[in-house]
């Protein structure tokens, strides 16, 4: 039999596994059945690094909320099954949008921003905010509750891949791409100010910036983008009293011990007394009112505490390795919207996550962002996940 005869058999084979373009039909021609693309290589590594940290995520959560919960409730399982509710949706989201084409959310772009933009200003009027702790995150249905910050960063990052990808606005146009990527990037972060939230203000920033670099927005223009958010953060800081006081504790935790320097300093004696191996999980002393918010801010102490620098490098080693391949994917993204939102997500989770960690060691100043996939909180695990299933999406596709 010739190679000619061959190959109707093996394009039957490789139809039967997925593989040829016969398989991504259905009968009758009505679109695709199963998700678009293969598991490409960045694919695998994304998915398996993602899944690492949200299973460690849901055993750190238990050992580090046990405590919380019996103090605030009769169980000490009732913050984790909380948490173990919110993984199992976020896993039902991630799944759902990885099989979705990521090409069809480009039609969310505005409807999401304006959303966002409604349920930030909702945040700042009484009856529907609630404020924790002197900040006004949250805003209260019944029995749940959520924060708009975070679904706002994943909706400017759509925005801006959105904005600028169109083949009709020229990157050198700024009226068209920079202006008004700016102008709503600007007053997200001016909102999130209000609350107060510097750290998601930041993660924005951040994700905008790389976005704006990587669509070749003319490096003079970044530089001065650069140059007023350095200012405008020192003024912001050095306005305020009370940040202000921050800022000079970040810089000497004894300064103030028994105040904003008492978790810091908690934190980094958790991190010492973890060692290199670790005191064992769920043997963590910190955790017993020592550390406060020990199970959402501050998990990466315990996990140092109890797993040691082992655990801890491990952690950190997953999220450079997220950093890198979602670079990758972002390179290897089929076209250019799907490059910008790819490396929106990415620098969105890995500044977070360093944020976090730094905020942890004081590598820098607290500023309240979640460490994605391992702290405790539903709003924050739920939209980051979505956001993997969306990369995830991309890196089907990669060329």
């Amino acid at each position: 039999m010739t190679a000619t005869e061959n190959r109707p058999r093996r394009q039957q084979k490789a139809a039967a596994r997925g593989r040829h373009p016969a398989a991504q039909v259905k009968p009758g021609g009505r679109g695709p059945k199963r998700p678009v693309g293969r598991r490409t290589a960045p694919f695998l590594v994304l998915f398996l690094a993602v899944t690492a940290l949200v299973l460690l995520g849901v055993v750190m959560t238990l050992s580090a909320s046990a405590v919380v919960s019996i103090n605030t409730s009769d169980s000490a399982w009732s913050l984790f099954r909380r948490q173990l509710i919110w993984t199992a949706l976020g896993g039902f989201v991630l799944l759902g949008l990885m099989r979705v084409d990521y090409r069809r959310l480009r039609v969310l772009a505005t409807p999401s921003v304006v959303g966002s933009l409604v349920l930030l200003v909702l945040v700042l009027v009484p009856g529907f905010g609630v404020n924790v702790n002197g900040a006004t995150r949250w805003i209260r249905l019944g029995p749940f509750s959520f924060q708009p910050s975070e679904i706002a960063k994943l909706a400017v990052i759509l925005f801006a891949a959105d904005i600028l990808s169109r083949p009709s606005r020229d990157i050198n146009d700024t009226a068209t791409t920079l202006r008004p990527v700016i102008a709503v990037t600007g007053l997200f972060i001016a909102l999130l100010m209000l609350q107060p939230h510097l750290g998601n203000s930041v993660v924005i920033a951040i994700a905008i910036g790389s976005m704006l670099f990587l669509a070749g927005t003319p490096l003079l223009h970044l530089g001065g983008l650069s140059v007023v958010s350095v200012v405008g953060m020192v003024a912001v800081i050095a306005g305020t009293p009370w940040r202000r006081h921050r800022w000079n504790v970040f810089m000497d935790p004894w300064r103030d011990p028994a105040g904003l320097g008492y978790q810091p300093l908690q934190s980094l004696h958790a991190i010492t007394v973890g060692g290199l191996t670790g005191v064992g999980l769920g043997a963590s002393k910190a955790k017993w009112g020592f550390l406060p918010f020990a199970h959402s801010d501050f998990i990466f102490a315990i996990i140092a505490e109890e797993l040691g620098l082992l655990g801890a490098g491990a952690v950190v080693a997953l999220f450079i390795t997220i950093g890198f391949t979602g670079v990758v994917v972002a390179l290897r993204a089929p076209d250019r919207f799907g490059m910008l939102l790819a490396l929106g997500i990415t620098m969105w989770i890995v500044s977070q996550a360093f944020l976090n960690i730094g905020s942890v060691t004081k590598v820098v100043p607290v500023v309240g962002v979640t460490l994605p996939f391992l702290s405790f909180g539903g709003t924050s695990l739920v939209v980051t996940m979505a956001a993997v299933g969306v990369l995830l999406n991309i890196a089907r596709q990669g060329r």
